[in-house]
């Protein structure tokens, strides 16, 4: 999967992270490679929100346009296809070969 441009991401989507480590008990590093995001991003931003300053991380880059923001949106989304149409085509070739 591809990031997001430069490692920007939403506030909301940061503090949504910390809360999967911090409230659900997930680890680090199975949050970030589920998110396919650096384990120290991840983790700064845990450390972050347990100071309280979660909202302070980001403030002086410049926000992304809208085309910036839908291009990652659809990188994103192509990146889920592929990998959906892979799973499918293994499933396939398991089950063909199994029928035989």
């Amino acid at each position: 999967m591809k990031r997001i441009p430069q490692g920007r991401y939403l506030k909301e989507f940061r503090e949504e992270a910390a809360q999967l480590v911090v409230a659900q008990d997930l680890s680090i590093s199975e949050l970030s490679r589920r998110l396919d995001i650096p384990k120290s991003t991840v983790s700064n931003w845990v450390k972050a929100s347990m100071a309280g300053k979660l909202g302070n991380i980001g403030k002086n880059r410049r926000e992304l346009s809208d085309t910036e923001l839908e291009l990652a949106r659809l990188k994103w989304e192509l990146a889920q296809v592929k990998m959906e149409r892979d799973i499918l085509k293994k499933a396939a070739a398991y089950f063909a070969k199994e029928s035989i």
